[in-house]
């Protein structure tokens, strides 16, 4: 019978990999919570028109990437493509805000869109987002970047690039898009033909083409910025005010929107040269409509995301890959008659003096125990002969530094930690 594989775009995550995955995990949480955010962890699948409604029925995701299945009782149910619009729909429904005026949440899951499996993109992919929620002021697009900026320093990430834009208020976003309309009329010969369905649904998405031949076209489309009003332009001068106050460095980049509808106001990208073609690793921006798509009232807000797969890959390209936390000790023990006393040490190391410990469970020789300690890089390997069990005594032997051993008794062993 033939093996069972898994499924295209998904991966393993294997023991020898775990630890990367969960050193970054950490540094993402204590960095959330130095800045005053706590975890939300939302169903991984929501009614469909959580993102239908809250992503866009224009975006890709929606009408090409999500994963969606009728249950049993026939309700159209998705695989969560992405987390703000699952957020805020649990905030609405949990009635978070009446808790505090601005909630600050983080998250940390796995997510599916059905695209074309490569490396750093899977249809099974991780994300670590945040999301500061109910203020409309430019301060709180800053502290966003701030911490997003913080975690990429904390990996120790030094070569990376922020890309900054505003795309306006409502009415901004309006009148420009009647100018971009125009303009891409006037070359829609020459449009790809994701570019020209795009110009019918979302035009603004025509100037985030990786397309070449879109990407020279739109090298001379109107500005954005020029189509700020009073208030969108003096909110984005606040932004950059007080970045640059912070000394962060940014380069404004008028094409950058973003790729799902909800954005208005800031939005911004982190790019790395490491990861080639495909540089994007993490961004987000301010969504001021999107509880009111939801069935909420209005409640202007702020986030990012970041891809888990696209940084380890960066901190691999860097060779900062976190190291792996070894075992600390091992129980040798000579023979079978002595795996009551071992078990009895191994309870003891791990439960009263809080150490990692391994103890051989295929009753091997003691040479064959000792050449796992090293090749596993164990600090202490506690050997148990008819001696130790004796006198209720262990020998323990330093396996990573001088390879010295010495005979104590168990209540002893505290001291050697």
């Amino acid at each position: 019978m033939a093996t069972i594989q898994n499924v295209r775009g998904t991966k393993d995550i294997l023991p020898n990999e775990i630890y990367k995955w969960q050193k970054l995990e950490e540094i993402a949480r204590n960095v959330s919570e130095k800045y005053g955010y706590k975890e939300l962890r939302t169903p991984i699948f929501e009614k469909t028109e959580v993102f239908s409604r809250g992503v866009g029925e224009g975006t890709d995701i929606v009408n090409k990437e999500m994963y969606t299945f009728a249950d049993r009782g026939n309700e159209s149910l998705t695989l969560r493509p992405e987390q703000t619009a699952a957020l805020v729909r649990s905030v609405i429904q949990n009635n978070l805000l009446a808790e505090n005026p601005v909630q600050r949440l983080y998250y940390l899951g796995s997510y599916f869109r059905y695209e074309r499996p490569q490396k750093g993109r899977l249809r099974e992919f991780h994300q670590y987002g945040i999301e500061c929620l109910n203020s409309a002021f430019p301060e709180s697009d800053v502290e966003v970047i701030c911490l997003a900026i913080s975690f990429i320093n904390q990996l120790e990430i030094k070569d990376f690039k922020l890309n900054l834009n505003s795309i306006g208020n409502e009415q901004s976003r309006a009148n420009y898009k009647k100018i971009l309309i125009d303009f891409l009329n006037s070359h829609k010969n020459n449009l790809s033909e994701e570019s020209k369905n795009r110009l019918e649904i979302n035009p603004l998405r025509v100037l985030d083409s990786k397309n070449p031949a879109d990407i020279e076209i739109v090298k001379n489309a109107p500005n954005i910025l020029d189509s700020l009003d009073d208030e969108s332009l003096n909110h984005f001068n606040i932004v950059k005010n007080l970045l640059d106050i912070l000394q962060i460095n940014y380069t404004v980049n008028p094409t950058l929107v973003r790729g799902l509808d909800y954005y208005s106001h800031t939005v911004f990208e982190f790019q790395s040269t490491h990861l080639g073609a495909q540089d994007a690793f993490g961004g987000g921006g301010r969504y001021n409509s999107l509880f009111t798509e939801l069935g909420g009232k209005e409640t202007p807000s702020v986030g990012f995301a970041m891809g888990i797969e696209r940084l380890l890959l960066i901190l691999e390209k860097i060779g900062n890959t976190p190291q792996e936390n070894n075992t600390e000790i091992m129980i040798i023990f000579s023979d079978e008659k002595h795996i009551d006393f071992a078990m009895k040490v191994s309870d003891i190391v791990r439960n009263k003096l809080g150490k990692s410990c391994l103890m051989d469970l295929n009753r091997r020789s003691m040479k064959s125990q000792l050449r796992e300690a090293n090749k596993l890089g164990v600090r202490l390997a506690l050997i148990i002969g008819d001696e130790e069990v004796a006198k209720e005594s262990i020998t323990v032997k330093y396996m990573q530094e001088n390879k010295d051993q010495c005979f104590m008794r168990i209540e002893e062993l505290e001291g050697v930690f």
